[in-house]
């Protein structure tokens, strides 16, 4: 059994630490506490044998035990299902590591389904038991409060990440690093996971707002106490009093999870813009490329027909025919090599003035 932690909670306080399922059930019903089982990549028959004795819907049994599913916020009746990818940034490969996270709540219990080595819930529950007893004390809908808002301030030092690695991006394309078009492409991978793993979050805290408003609805209206004849608050006050103060927090959790989404949709235009000047860039560079070759192509064709001229000159004297007058010139010798002489300097005066050379 893939079991990682298994304890009962009565007022806030783990009570007992049952060795299998049944003596979980049995403590629930004997001391009416909350039970808190943390499972670890858990084979199907496993998940099964904890849906048998909970009210586990099988439509969130079967999410959970396949992998890859989107975040999502899903409610069967009073039970909720949560669904979440936590992230972390490498700082050795520069990469994020996505993994997944489900978390049944009910009545009287919370359900861990972690499908990856982060996040670690032991130090969360290790949190609540050593600091934070008042929230366990709240039941299930305050564990997986818990478990949310750690998934999301762990999304910051991966925003982060990523930031310093278009900043780095930038460099490389004003560096005109042939290798960034590569990284450009692999970084905009990392950011669309992120983007996927974050963007549902805004509308399931809103979910969880609206269900926390009508409980709070619930309270006032059950609450009948009057404060001038009873200065004790009545049980539906104070029940109140801890709705307010957890619609509190998740109006900041709320807050964190729309600052990691606009730096992602921030990020993602940054990229874009990276691509886009990376692509600019190289049209330029490639340009300038060209022009250069031109001119070299220019230059090598222009001293080509220079030493041609006086070539050709030469050649067609040299052919030894016997009716060529010139030959018996007694200047035809100084003739022909200024010949060659003029032709060649008024070959580089026109390159020249072509600006070829």
């Amino acid at each position: 059994m893939t079991l990682i932690d298994n304890a009962v909670y009565v007022d806030g306080r783990r009570v007992f630490a049952p060795t299998s399922l049944s003596d979980t059930w049995d403590a629930i019903e004997r001391t009416g506490g909350m039970a808190w089982l943390g499972l670890y990549r858990p084979h199907p028959d496993e998940l099964q044998e904890v849906a048998d004795e909970l009210p586990l819907h099988p439509l969130a049994v079967e999410d959970a035990l396949t992998a890859g599913q989107r975040a999502k916020l899903e409610r069967y009746g009073e039970d909720w299902f949560m669904v979440l990818h936590p992230a972390r940034y490498i700082d050795a490969t520069e990469t994020v590591e996505f993994g997944e996270l489900d978390v049944f709540t009910g009545r009287d219990y919370v359900v861990t389904v972690r499908h990856a080595e982060e996040p670690d819930l032991a130090d969360i529950r290790a949190g609540m038991e050593q600091r934070h007893t008042d929230r366990l004390a709240q039941g299930p809908s305050q564990v997986a409060f818990e478990i949310l808002d750690h998934v999301v301030d762990a999304y910051f030092p991966v925003a982060e990440g990523l930031e310093q690695d278009i900043r780095e991006i930038e460099d490389q394309i004003f560096a005109g690093d042939a290798a960034v078009s590569r990284r450009i492409y692999e970084l905009s991978r990392e950011i669309i996971g992120f983007e996927r793993a974050t963007r549902p979050l805004p509308r399931m805290i809103e979910q969880l707002q609206e269900d926390m408003r009508a409980r709070l609805g619930d309270a006032a209206n059950g609450s009948h106490a009057s404060h001038l004849e009873a200065p004790e608050p009545e049980p539906g006050e104070e029940e109140r009093a801890e709705l307010v103060e957890t619609l509190r927090a998740l109006r900041d959790i709320h807050d964190h999870a729309v600052q990691v989404t606009d730096r992602v949709a921030a990020m993602r235009q940054m990229l874009e813009n990276a691509l886009e000047l990376d692509s600019t860039l190289a049209s330029k560079r490639l340009a300038e490329q060209s022009i250069e070759q031109n001119e070299q192509v220019k230059k090598i064709s222009s001293w080509a027909a220079i030493i041609f001229a006086p070539q050709l000159i030469g050649s067609v004297y040299g052919m030894n025919f016997q009716h060529m007058p010139e030959l018996e010139w007694p200047l035809g010798y100084p003739w022909a090599l200024g010949l060659m002489l003029g032709v060649a300097v008024a070959l580089y005066a026109l390159f020249k003035k072509a600006d070829w050379l």
